[in-house]
């Protein structure tokens, strides 16, 4: 019986550790070759180390499946460009980028500085922007060429810090918002070459989240990275032609569909500011309240 991901190239960016390990694993389960991309950095960004990538490659290779480690830079355009390269110079073409690289620097945001908010828009918006630009120029020229559907997949990486909102997050909140609207447009644009583009707010227990707060076993268990890799697949394979521009929430027990943003209470254009203070209290009064942490209204 065919596998879910048969003969598919997939990239995989920070591949090495956590949710990204779980995704490369996985699909080379289901029979994908894979580009095992990792910096192989601390949360925080610093330092390099290629053998953790490596060392997920010689798992796949050792399960019998095919994959290549790659230490390019994600946010870096000549990096994100190489790490294209290498995938369809390995194996001959690229079907699938999952973007999952990222950073952690936490700060309220009156002591934040601003490398704090450089580096962490860097490595989350341009290192989803970057690799998906060189492949999305890729399948454009092959449906060009061939005159048919690419079936290519962008699977990008948000965070409910980023559709939902977290305090002390203002900087890794923003970058996964920007990655979600980033997601649906992009998704506008590539559906003519035959290019999904949907998105992951993975809620999972890795060294990233580790220390954000205490959990318990069970939360540890419910939270395990293998439990948000099984959409991810599903998104790279061929079944999921007919689903794009989507954020999706997986892991903590659940999967679900994020629901995006929509015109609530609407009045006709005013003059005078002076008398908009009870209007614009009745339509906040009568929109939907904004979700907390946990995608559900605020009390």
């Amino acid at each position: 019986m065919p596998k879910l991901c048969e003969d598919r190239v997939c990239i995989v960016t920070g591949g090495a550790r956590g949710v990204g390990r779980e995704y490369a694993l996985m699909l080379a389960a289901q029979g994908a070759k894979v580009v095992v991309n990792d910096l192989g950095a601390a949360t925080d960004g610093t330092g390099k180390d290629v053998s953790a990538a490596q060392q997920v490659v010689d798992e796949i290779k050792a399960a019998g499946g095919e994959a290549v480690a790659n230490g390019d830079d994600v946010s870096d355009w000549n990096g994100a460009k190489n790490m294209i390269d290498q995938a369809i110079r390995t194996f001959g073409k690229l079907d699938v980028v999952i973007s999952n690289a990222g950073i952690l620097r936490d700060r309220m945001l009156v002591n934040m500085s601003e490398a704090e908010w450089d580096d962490v828009i860097r490595v989350h918006l341009k290192g989803t922007f970057a690799p998906a630009r060189h492949a999305c120029a890729y399948w454009r020229d092959r449906a060009k060429e061939t005159g048919s559907s690419v079936n290519g997949r962008l699977i990008n990486t948000t965070s409910v810090s980023g559709i939902y909102g977290n305090i002390g997050q203002s900087n890794y909140g923003a970058a996964k918002a920007g990655i979600a609207a980033f997601t649906v447009i992009a998704a506008r644009e590539m559906r003519r070459y035959g290019v999904t583009v949907n998105c992951i707010s993975p809620s999972a227990h890795t060294r990233m989240t580790a220390d954000l707060r205490q959990y318990t076993p069970e939360e540890i268990e419910r939270r395990n990275p293998r439990w948000v890799a099984p959409i991810a697949i599903w998104l790279a394979s061929e079944e999921s032609a007919d689903i794009t521009g989507r954020v999706f929430q997986a892991g903590n027990g659940i999967i679900a569909v994020a629901e995006g943003w929509h015109r609530g209470p609407t009045i006709d254009a005013v003059a005078d500011p002076a008398t908009l203070g009870p209007i614009v209290r009745d339509m906040v009064a009568r929109a939907r309240k904004n979700a907390g942490m946990d995608g559900l209204d605020l009390d």
